[in-house]
């Protein structure tokens, strides 16, 4: 045993600094936590980097208090191993200024555990270089709280790997920023679980989404959007979507977008949308369809129109119809086509018509068919 390990906590406390600074790293590592305590704020800037090293994590977590945490300068932090770094008490962590933190290797920071990595402060966070953050585990990001996450540089941010945005949860996705949202990068949009965006995002942050971002989220993700979020995507962003995604809305999601979403959805979209979601078009979006839209419209989409959303068709979408499409209709869609959209028939459609057809037209209907589309019947559609 040394003289400085045998010495009671008042004599050491009474060393100098510069006895310190001579002290063998043997001595250092001999000390015990209630010794290592005794050392003066003074002392503890004078020990070194090879000191520090030779510290035991008994005393990095036992014998620092927070004052000689806050006492270490950037070089005796630098020389905290991995090992060290995980034995520091979170009041410890707590007490690491920023530049300390920064000073901190890659290592010593993937080292951390959980408990170590939830009660950083923001300042520590936005103090963080990005291959600290870019070192970071998943279950690390997600010890995180919403602070922590909202206090994430944006840089810092794109660093994060796929699979520590994937375990984000919704409070976490929910205090991601605007800013912080268009900076995600497309592998990271890409890997936001369902539930985050279910149940995460607010109307705020769908805005903030590129069209681009919005381009690579999978069927099963768009999926998981709340109706409040779909009919927050702007146009523009709208339009960018894939026909697969268009294909899979759930009726609720479709029967949400707004007048200005469904007119501005290109021809594409417009041929995807299923049967099942077009079926709960409201008149007032089925009215929003313009006539490069009616006229992809197939039968099978056409047919599973209500018959008021039919009733809703401006006489210039009815006209731009595929004539096989108008044939679908079922009687009881015919048979509430008003008297302008009637007039409005091409002599295709007339021509079109079924004598099944033919007979649901209402008397007001078969007179206000023009002289030209009347010659266009066929004989069973007269003789109906």
């Amino acid at each position: 045993m040394s003289l400085i390990t045998s010495m009671e906590t008042k004599l050491i406390a009474a060393l100098t600094t510069s006895t310190v600074a001579t002290l063998a790293t043997s001595d250092i590592a001999g000390l015990n936590s209630d010794q290592f305590r005794a050392l003066t704020t003074a002392n503890i800037g004078y020990l070194t980097a090879a000191h520090i090293a030779a510290m035991t994590t008994n005393n990095l977590a036992y014998g620092l208090t927070t004052d000689q945490i806050v006492a270490l300068t950037t070089v005796q932090v630098a020389a905290l191993s991995s090992r060290q770094a995980a034995a520091l008490s979170t009041d410890s962590i707590v007490a690491l200024q920023t530049d300390d933190l920064q000073a901190l290797k890659t290592s010593a920071i993937a080292g951390l555990n959980t408990a170590q990595v939830s009660v950083l402060s923001t300042d520590q966070i936005v103090a963080l270089q990005n291959t600290q953050v870019a070192i970071l585990s998943s279950s690390q990001v997600a010890a995180l709280g919403t602070s922590a996450i909202a206090a994430l540089e944006t840089n810092d941010l794109q660093a994060l790997k796929s699979g520590n945005i994937a375990v984000l949860n919704t409070d976490q996705v929910g205090a991601l920023t605007t800013d912080q949202i268009t900076a995600l990068t497309s592998g990271q949009i890409g890997a936001l679980s369902t539930n985050s965006l279910a149940y995460g995002l607010d109307t705020d942050q769908i805005v903030a989404l590129s069209a681009t971002q919005l381009a690579v989220l999978s069927t099963l993700q768009f999926g998981a959007l709340s109706t409040n979020n779909v009919a927050a995507i702007e146009t523009a962003d709208l339009i960018a979507l894939k026909t697969s995604i268009i294909a899979t809305l759930k009726s609720a999601q479709l029967g949400a977008l707004t007048t200005d979403q469904i007119s501005n959805l290109t021809t594409a979209q417009a041929a995807a949308l299923s049967t099942a979601s077009i079926a709960n078009l409201s008149t007032n979006q089925v009215v929003a369809l313009n006539t490069n839209q009616a006229a992809v419209l197939s039968s099978a989409q056409v047919v599973a129109l209500s018959t008021d959303a039919i009733v809703a068709l401006e006489t210039s979408d009815l006209q731009a119809l595929k004539t096989s499409s108008f044939a679908a209709l079922s009687t009881s869609q015919v048979a509430n086509l008003s008297t302008d959209q009637i007039v409005a028939l091409t002599s295709g459609h007339v021509a079109a018509l079924s004598s099944k057809q033919v007979a649901a037209l209402g008397t007001s209907a078969i007179a206000a068919i023009e002289t030209a589309d009347l010659l266009a019947l066929k004989t069973f559609g007269i003789a109906a």
